[in-house]
């Protein structure tokens, strides 16, 4: 069963190209988001951890730590690197968890629990271990994401839902429809008009269950 949304996520001590070390303590107060991949050196996510290395500055400056998880072991992820920073120009300065016995893709859902590596295995037998999941400091799952093998993954919208996730919690909001930063938000129905007044001053009512607002300060 797939991990659900606000489940903490499984504390696991895993072995990555820099280090082994427990999740919840490598989370520690952070936001954080977890990449995974069927296989090493594969090329669709090669590019998408070029993308991640890229947007360093985006992931510090939103106090967000990034990991990344394979299925293949320490030493292909330290020659894999090389091959990221290639394609992406940029150091991937992220940890890479060595899930070569699948205990963190069958923990977080990806994989059944009866799932194994085959001998001569392709990313076909992994498939599905293609997924974003972003986790509050609290270590709970505040969303997912599953892409298939040959569509790569929109950084773009990976940001995007963080910068609303992340506005959502500080300011106790919501976010409408194609949301970005600086966008109206959704004042939720369970806040009730004088304190909405208090809260937020002027609001819009589009609907009697549907309130925009713009964001305090």
């Amino acid at each position: 069963m797939s991990l659900r949304i606000n489940e903490t996520i499984p504390d696991l001590t895993v072995e990555t190209d820099l280090g082994t070390f427990s999740l919840h303590e490598w989370i520690g107060d952070s936001w954080a988001i977890v990449f995974s991949h069927p296989k090493d050196f594969t090329p669709v996510c090669t590019t998408e951890f070029g993308a991640v290395a890229q947007l360093k500055d985006e992931w510090d400056k939103r106090g967000v730590k990034v990991i990344g998880v394979s299925v293949d072991g320490v030493e292909e992820h330290k020659g894999w690197k090389k091959d990221i920073k290639t394609a992406g120009g940029a150091d991937p300065e992220f940890p890479i968890i060595a899930d070569s016995d699948l205990a963190v893709s069958k923990a977080f859902g990806m994989l059944p629990a009866e799932a194994y590596l085959p001998d001569g295995r392709t990313p076909n037998d992994t498939a599905t271990v293609r997924a974003v999941f972003i986790i509050g400091p609290d270590k709970t799952l505040k969303l997912s994401m599953t892409y298939p093998m040959n569509v790569g993954r929109n950084f773009a919208e990976v940001l995007r839902a963080l910068d609303g996730l992340q506005t959502a919690t500080t300011h106790t909001v919501a976010t409408p429809a194609n949301w970005n930063v600086g966008d109206d938000v959704v004042i939720p129905a369970t806040v009730s008009e004088e304190d909405a007044r208090e809260k937020f001053g002027q609001y819009q009512t589009v609907l009697p269950y549907l309130r925009m607002t713009k964001l305090p300060g």
